[in-house]
């Protein structure tokens, strides 16, 4: 039985060789060029490539607020967004993206505890993301219009934001 099994050894060899960019890991991961500070992102050999003139309109929701001293995984994500599609062949000018914000994640945006967002947020701002602030969470976590960071925005509600952003053809990141 071992010299049949034996026989197929070259055929999994070469099944495995062929498969082993499957394989990535973190150290796949590198910089893009429209925002190499955050938002890494990996090459990826596409078997449904993007189509020709793409734009997208984008919301992405964040309500868990980052770790001390740590970056807010969506605002990472938005970043990431950017980068992969610009890095395949997307103009920067069709991404248009809004992170709606609410729950702990209120204080990421906020000019006292944003932190080590500080400088994503305005990154991101500089590319147009729009970021967007439940105003119930605000009033709920006891932050007021003037505790924002520039240019970070409130709305009446989360459940408003994404609404008005979807009437202007925005769809929602389920991630």
């Amino acid at each position: 039985m071992f010299l049949r099994l034996a026989r197929y050894a070259p055929i999994a060899a070469v099944c495995l060789a062929v498969s082993a960019p499957a394989f990535a890991g973190p150290d796949d991961f590198g910089p893009g060029t429209l925002i190499p500070d955050y938002g890494q992102i990996a090459t990826v050999n596409m078997t449904t490539p993007l189509p020709e003139g793409a734009i997208f309109q984008v919301t992405f929701d964040s309500a868990a607020r980052s770790e001390a001293d740590g970056l807010n995984r969506t605002l990472t994500s938005a970043a990431r967004f950017l980068n992969m599609h610009v890095a395949n062949g997307v103009a920067a000018e069709n991404l248009r993206l809004a992170v709606v914000i609410h729950g702990g994640a209120v204080h990421d945006v906020t000019i006292d505890a944003a932190g080590a967002n500080a400088d994503l947020i305005a990154t991101l701002q500089a590319h147009g993301v729009r970021l967007i602030v439940c105003g119930q969470s605000a009033a709920y976590q006891d932050v007021g219009r003037d505790d924002l960071l520039s240019g970070v925005e409130m709305a009446l509600s989360a459940m408003t934001a994404h609404a008005l952003l979807q009437q202007d053809g925005y769809t929602l990141n389920p991630f």
